[in-house]
């Protein structure tokens, strides 16, 4: 009887939901907190070591579930996609906190930016200002900011993803 072969996209949809609530909650807690505003970057340094335990851990469940046989190819599947749709899940809560939860939370952003842009540099000509505001802008924008993170997080998810591969690959069982 031959054992079915496991899809890296199914396997990787729960882990990616998974990581995706991950920084749903931490926003969350940085949103009600305060901690957003104030610009801390602790909570989102909290996500950064989440992600790749997150996806190492999922290529050694998706190798030990496949008789512990792992490609390289297979690990890569399972670290981008998880990385996809955890950003995906984040973006969708970030469309709805945006225009549903918050709508001037983005203004408060670019209220905070401006005066500490000020702040650290009292000398800036209003052209400087404008100039530095131009590029808050640019990032504020709710599309441009989800095609970022979905990008940044597919190119983090390929890096780990390489690198859990790399460590645990093995192509064929031995007898």
């Amino acid at each position: 009887m031959e054992t079915q072969k496991l899809a890296p996209g199914k396997f990787a949809i729960n882990y990616g939901v998974i990581l995706g609530l991950v920084m749903v909650v931490i926003s969350v807690i940085a949103y009600v907190t305060g901690l957003a505003l104030e610009g801390a970057q602790w909570p989102t340094a909290i996500y950064y070591i989440i992600f790749p335990v997150v996806i190492f851990y999922a290529i050694s469940q998706y190798k030990k579930r496949n008789a512990s046989l792992l490609t390289l190819s297979e690990a890569l599947k399972v670290g981008v996609l998880i990385g996809v749709i955890s950003a995906i899940v984040f973006v969708i809560y970030s469309l709805i906190f945006n225009y549903i939860i918050d709508p001037d939370f983005v203004n408060q952003m670019k209220d905070v930016a401006r005066d500490n842009m000020l702040e650290q540099n009292p000398d800036m000509t209003q052209e400087m200002v404008d100039q530095g505001m131009k590029f808050v802008e640019m990032f504020t924008n709710p599309a441009i900011m989800g095609a970022f993170w979905i990008a940044l997080s597919a190119l983090f998810g390929l890096i780990y993803a390489l690198i859990g591969g790399l460590i645990m690959k093995k192509e064929t069982k031995l007898s």
